[in-house]
C-alpha cells in the first residue's frame, strides 16, 4: 500500500505504522526527516463536517451534518469561507454546501426528465411501485445484489444491517476499525442504540489485514470493512489483501458488512466491476450523495431475504418516511452522471496528488505530506506544519484576491494527533478535471505565499 509523500524534496514518508512522532521535529508525527507519518490521523480526529462541506472536501471529525456547538464565530467564518468560493473563477476541490436553495432546486429540475419518468408515479412509505423502487432496483443492479433498500441516512443503514446479524448469527460483538465511520461521526449509536460490541482487529491507520482477523482473540459475528477507510486518507487493501481479509473473516464463522459509503469509486483501484467487488460481502451500504452528488439517502444492498428483514427494522428505526422523491430523483442522477465518470476523476487525482506534492516541495514548505502519495480513489489528504486558522485564512484570501479556491477547510487531527499540524481533505470531480499540472503547482506555491503573509500579520498582531 503506498504510504503518502512529503517533506521538502516532495520525498516517501515515513513509519507506516504511525506509531512513532518525531518530537525533534516540531512535534510532527514521522521519520527523522519532520514528515508526518500515515498513522497520525487517530481515533477521534475532531473537526466540523459542516464548515468543511461549506469550505470544500470537508472534515471529517465530529457530530455528522454540522459545526460543533459553542464554537464562537465558526457560523462567520463559515459564511466568509462560503462567499469566497462562490466567488473564485476555479476551484478544484469538489464539496457539497455551496448551493442557494434556487440553484439546488434549478439543477435538480434540470437533471429531472432524463433520470425518471415524471409521469411515473412518488414514493408513499417507500412503497417500491414508485420512483423508490426504481432507484432500489438500479442500485441492486449496479452492484449485482439480489436487492437493495433505500434509507434516509448511512447510519441507520448500517445500524440495520448490524443489528440484523447480531439476530441472525447471535453474536452482537461487531469487529471493526476504530477510525471507521461508525466509531469517529456516529455518536457511539452502535453500542446505545443497537446494543452492539465492537473489537478492534488492529489500530494501524489501514484496513485489518487476514492474519489481523484470525488473531482475534474473540468471536465475532460480523466483519464491518469500511472502503475506503476515509479518516485513514480514502486508504484501500490491495485486491489479495481484501480477498484474504474475508476469507479469513468466514473461516471465523462471521459475515461481512461493507461500509461502502465511498464503494463507487473503489474499482479502479482494485481492478474489478463493482458487482464483483460487492459479492465479496453479505450486506453492502452505500450512500448517494458522498460521490454520486445526491441530496441525502444511501442503500443497504444484500440478498432477498435480509434486505426484507432489513426493511422491517427501518421502519423500526423511523426510517419509513412518507415522500423522499427528491432524495430518490438526486440519486438516480447520480447513478446516471457521475457514476460513469468516477474513473477519470480516480485517475485525475493521481495527477493532482503529484502536482500538489511537486508545487509545496517547490514552495518550500518545511514539511508537508501527501496522503497517500498515489491516492487509491478520488480522495486524498495534505497535511501541512500551521495551525488551522492560519491556513483557513490562507484559503479565503486566496480565493477573494486570486479567485483560485486551492484548497478547502483546515482542521486538527485531534488529541491523538500531533500538536502544530492540520490537514485538509481534497476530493477530485468535475471541476478539477480543467486544471493542469503546472496550474496546480502554481496555485500552492502561491497559496504558501498567502501562508506566509498571513503568518506574519500573526506574529505583528
Amino acid at each position: 500500500m503506498d504510504e503518502g509523500s512529503g517533506g521538502a524534496s516532495g520525498g516517501a514518508a515515513g513509519d507506516a505504522s504511525g506509531e512513532v512522532w518525531d518530537s525533534a521535529s516540531g512535534g510532527a508525527p514521522g521519520t527523522g526527516s519532520g514528515r508526518p507519518a500515515s498513522g497520525a490521523v487517530r481515533e477521534g480526529a475532531p473537526g466540523s463536517a459542516g464548515a468543511g462541506e461549506c469550505a470544500g472536501a470537508g472534515s471529517p471529525g465530529g457530530a455528522e451534518g454540522g459545526a460543533p456547538a459553542g464554537v464562537g464565530g465558526a457560523r462567520v467564518e463559515r459564511e466568509r469561507m462560503r462567499a469566497a468560493f462562490r466567488g473564485a473563477r476555479r476551484v478544484l476541490s469538489e464539496g457539497v454546501g455551496r448551493e442557494t436553495v434556487r440553484e439546488r432546486l434549478d439543477r435538480l429540475v434540470a437533471d429531472a426528465p432524463a433520470a425518471y419518468d415524471l409521469d411515473g408515479w412518488t414514493d408513499i412509505y417507500g412503497n417500491d411501485d414508485g420512483i423508490i423502487g426504481e432507484l432500489e432496483r438500479r442500485t441492486a443492479g449496479a452492484l449485482g445484489t439480489e436487492a437493495a433498500a433505500f434509507f434516509p441516512t448511512g447510519t441507520m443503514a448500517q445500524q440495520v444491517a448490524l443489528r440484523c446479524w447480531a439476530g441472525r448469527t447471535g453474536n452482537a460483538t461487531v469487529a471493526g476499525h476504530p477510525l471507521s465511520h461508525m466509531e469517529v461521526h456516529e455518536r457511539d449509536a452502535w453500542a446505545v442504540v443497537s446494543g452492539l460490541r465492537m473489537v478492534h482487529p488492529t489500530s494501524a491507520p489501514r484496513p485489518p489485514t487476514a492474519a489481523e482477523i484470525y488473531d482475534l482473540p474473540e468471536p465475532f459475528g460480523a466483519l464491518a470493512l469500511e472502503l475506503p477507510l476515509r479518516d485513514a486518507g480514502f486508504v484501500l487493501p490491495a485486491w489479495d489483501e481484501l480477498t484474504a481479509t474475508v476469507e479469513a473473516a468466514r473461516d471465523r464463522e462471521a459475515v461481512v458488512h461493507f461500509d461502502g459509503a465511498r464503494l463507487w469509486e473503489c474499482g479502479p483501484h482494485f481492478g474489478r466491476a463493482l458487482p464483483e467487488i460487492a459479492a465479496l460481502a453479505d450486506s453492502v451500504y452505500v450512500s448517494y450523495y458522498k460521490s454520486l452528488g445526491g441530496i441525502s439517502g444511501a442503500a443497504l444492498a444484500g440478498t432477498e431475504d435480509f434486505v426484507e428483514e432489513a426493511r422491517a427494522w427501518r421502519h423500526r428505526y423511523g426510517g419509513q418516511l412518507f415522500q423522499q422523491w427528491p432524495a430518490a430523483l438526486a440519486a438516480l442522477a447520480g447513478l446516471d452522471r457521475e457514476l460513469p465518470r468516477l474513473p477519470e476523476y480516480v485517475a485525475h487525482a493521481k495527477a493532482v496528488a503529484r502536482s500538489l506534492d511537486e508545487g509545496l516541495a517547490e514552495a518550500g514548505v518545511p514539511w508537508f505530506r501527501v496522503h497517500p502519495g498515489v491516492p487509491h480513489t478520488h480522495q486524498f489528504q495534505v497535511w501541512l506544519p500551521y495551525p488551522p486558522e492560519l491556513l483557513n485564512e490562507a484559503v479565503v484570501r486566496q480565493a477573494e484576491e486570486t479567485g483560485t479556491a486551492l484548497f478547502g477547510n483546515w482542521y486538527e487531527p485531534g488529541p491523538a494527533g500531533p500538536p502544530g499540524v492540520a490537514l485538509t481533505e481534497i476530493m477530485v470531480g468535475a471541476s478539477a478535471l480543467a486544471w493542469t499540472d503546472d496550474a496546480i503547482r502554481s496555485a500552492a506555491g502561491e497559496f504558501v505565499e498567502f501562508v506566509d503573509f498571513v503568518n506574519g500579520l500573526r506574529r505583528v498582531g
